[in-house]
């Protein structure tokens, strides 16, 4: 399937407008979040509540964090990837957080948010310049060592959704599947390469 070229100031521009349309129209966010029991009876919402958003903290965080590595994953990959793995990663992030619901880790509540989405964006990121240094808390670290410390909070975080209020599943998942499809896609890249030069 091939994905159309939008990148990550489109995706910004959709969040932002999305944000808009949430204060403009009642109901609108319960209309389209994450419900883990409607998992089948209502399968979109896993799509559209990655554009939803509960405040202006919310949306400023995550589109901020969006800005700054998805440029660096669209160089290398192109607008069509960043599209590819910011919507993969933040319906994986549902699917970690209905399972989260499932084993009794989150109760039935409605989850929103791009935060699995940039999630798999950053660990996209991570992985297309692992050298790279990121602030976390003030300390410099290696994208390759701070994709690894994102993996542990979340990991963490996902066993306490209830007290901590966050849906780290839904983070985890997205971490997850950025990781993996990037590493797949470099390699298939590789191989491309070697085919075409050395073949």
């Amino acid at each position: 399937m091939k994905f159309p070229a939008i990148g990550t100031m489109p995706l910004l521009g959709i969040l932002f407008f999305v944000f808009l349309v949430q204060g403009a129209v009642p109901g609108f966010t319960n209309a389209f979040d994450f419900v883990p029991s409607k998992m089948f009876s209502e399968p979109w919402r896993a799509v559209t509540s990655i554009f939803l958003h509960g405040s202006l903290l919310h949306i400023f965080f995550n589109a901020f964090a969006l800005f700054m590595f998805g440029p660096l994953v669209e160089k290398r990959l192109g607008e069509s990837e960043v599209l590819k793995i910011f919507l993969a990663s933040g319906i994986i992030g549902s699917v970690f957080y209905w399972i989260a619901y499932l084993v009794g880790l989150t109760p039935d509540i409605g989850a929103l948010g791009a935060s699995g989405a940039i999630y798999g964006i950053m660990a996209a990121a991570a992985v297309l310049f692992p050298e790279a240094v990121v602030f976390m808390w003030f300390f410099p670290m290696k994208m390759k060592q701070a994709v690894v410390v994102w993996t542990v909070i979340e990991f963490i975080g996902t066993l306490d959704m209830v007290g901590s209020g966050i849906a780290s599943a839904a983070h985890l998942g997205g971490l997850f599947f950025g990781y993996i499809y990037t590493k797949m896609r470099m390699k298939k890249l590789a191989d491309d390469y070697y085919q075409a030069y050395y073949m």
